[in-house]
């Protein structure tokens, strides 16, 4: 038989103290049928490397190799065995043991508590009240990999979970650590850790918090801490980028009119309300609300009464109190006819568009003002026009109207600088969408930038002076077509 060939030998096989068996792998390891991968390991497979081997087969070796092992420290919190191919066990006795892509980290400690979790027969994993216990223990080791999170890992940890499952979630866990404290002789830890959960409560001193994101949920202003790690690489980006300075086109009363109208058309399309251009006409210029969507009509109507307003169009947030107090007004004016929108009110219940969950209600204000703190180290005009619509699209502080509200400071921004305004045509709302989800989920800021830049060399290309030029312009640009239908074209 060829040693590539099936035998009756599974693909891990370990050695035993039992005679008979030990005897019969001496024989297939002669024979040709397994061959040695690690200390008491051997495989019947000679075509995968011993890696590969072990890595389908390594919680299962854990549980065989180190019986009544418990996964522990900073492994029952990361998941188990690390990306590195760490694991850290609770054994009998301290040691390290080296399989082919597998570090085995044995901690001398107690065995299995009654409310660990059974994972596989004879492994265990601690529960989380146990594994926030042990990583509150201070790691001596200098290995690259320490055995227990810092107290920043622990505090952020702890933080995400209040935000995630919730204060009384986190206080079960609490509860939990109390109960397994006393029975593996952990009080000291847990009294750390009781004062880090009371600390980010709010119910006892904060000086036991080493984290802004833990120190800003302490004093009642929480925030989303991995979107400001994004706002803080799209700022970044923004600083060192090569953006054009484009000076308004719209000089005159009649372009600064003719303007507006198309932007506030665009931007309720964008967001679904569809009327046709002639309908928006009168509704803009006649006042007309349309008795069947008198909702849909005021969007329309209110959106353009801001972005033709010059007093609003150049005030931008000169403090993240400001910021917080434009929002409110102009999501007020913009939202007037719909009362269950909560009108110049952020919301009140978590809000989604596909996969994405935008900032939780109790983090909005928390997140934006450090949001802010970025925005005020950019240039004033493009780089902060594209960080503050992203701010905002990205927090979605309000149950609704939060894109235009968005293109609405955008454009205020540029405003204020005497720059080009943006319009993002309806032909190219999948260019738009598509490159904001690239920001938002893959932290990649260039598409985002590229897109508004074309959307800005766009805006400039169309003559607004005359109103029935300009619509001219925009339908041989195939502006008003759906993005089905057709591309963006530069005239």
């Amino acid at each position: 038989m060829k040693k590539n060939q099936p035998t009756e030998w599974p693909e891990i096989v370990l050695s035993s103290s039992v005679a008979r068996l030990s005897q019969a792998v001496r024989r297939a390891i002669k024979s040709g049928k397994l061959r040695k991968i690690a200390t008491r390991v051997y495989t019947s497979n000679f075509s995968d490397s011993p890696e590969e081997i072990i890595k389908r087969h390594r919680y299962f070796l854990l549980s065989k190799l180190f019986p009544n092992a418990v996964i522990s420290y900073r492994s029952a919190l990361v998941g188990g065995i690390s990306s590195e191919g760490t694991v850290i066990l609770t054994y009998k006795y301290t040691k390290s043991v080296e399989l082919p892509g597998l570090c085995i980290r044995l901690v001398k400690g107690p065995g299995p508590d009654p409310e660990d979790t059974p994972f596989l027969e004879g492994l265990f994993i601690a529960s989380q009240g146990r594994a926030f216990l042990e990583n509150m223990q201070k790691s001596r080791q200098k290995t690259k990999e320490k055995k227990s999170l810092s107290l920043d890992e622990i505090e952020h940890r702890l933080d995400r979970l209040i935000r995630v499952i919730g204060i009384e979630e986190v206080n079960k866990i609490r509860d939990q650590a109390r109960r397994v404290a006393e029975r593996l002789h952990m009080l000291g830890e847990f009294s750390a850790l009781d004062k880090m959960i009371g600390a980010l409560m709010g119910t006892r001193a904060v000086d036991v918090l080493v984290t802004e994101s833990g120190k800003a949920r302490a004093k009642g202003a929480p925030f989303d801490a991995a979107r400001i790690d994004l706002f803080a690489s799209l700022s970044a980006y923004l600083i060192q980028a090569e953006l054009p300075v484009l000076p308004s086109s719209t000089k005159t009363i009649q372009a600064k009119t003719t303007f507006a109208f198309f932007e506030a058309y665009f931007s309720n399309y964008i967001e679904g309300t569809e009327f046709a251009i002639e309908e928006a006409e009168s509704i803009v210029f006649e006042n007309k609300i349309f008795p069947d969507r008198p909702e849909d009509s005021h969007d329309i109507l209110e959106t353009y009464r801001i972005v033709s307003n010059d007093q609003f169009m150049h005030t931008v947030p000169r403090s993240d109190d400001e910021l917080v107090s434009l929002l409110l007004e102009r999501h007020a004016m913009l939202m007037q006819a719909r009362a269950d929108k909560l009108p110049g009110k952020f919301k009140n219940v978590v809000n989604r568009a596909g996969n994405t969950v935008f900032v939780k209600p109790e983090e909005v204000q928390g997140t934006l003002r450090k949001g802010y703190e970025f925005y005020q180290k950019l240039k004033p005009g493009f780089a902060r026009a594209i960080f503050i619509k992203f701010l905002i699209s990205e927090i979605h502080p309000f149950l609704d109207g939060n894109g235009r509200v968005a293109r609405i400071f955008m454009n205020a921004e540029l405003e204020s600088c005497n720059l080009c305004r943006i319009i993002i045509p309806t032909v190219y709302r999948e260019d738009y969408l598509l490159a904001l989800r690239k920001l938002s989920r893959a932290y990649d800021p260039a598409p985002y930038t590229r897109m508004l830049l074309t959307a800005l060399a766009f805006s400039h290309s169309i003559a607004f002076d005359n109103y029935s030029q300009a619509l001219i312009q925009l339908r041989a640009s195939n502006a008003f077509m759906e993005p089905s239908e057709g591309k963006l074209r530069f005239q």
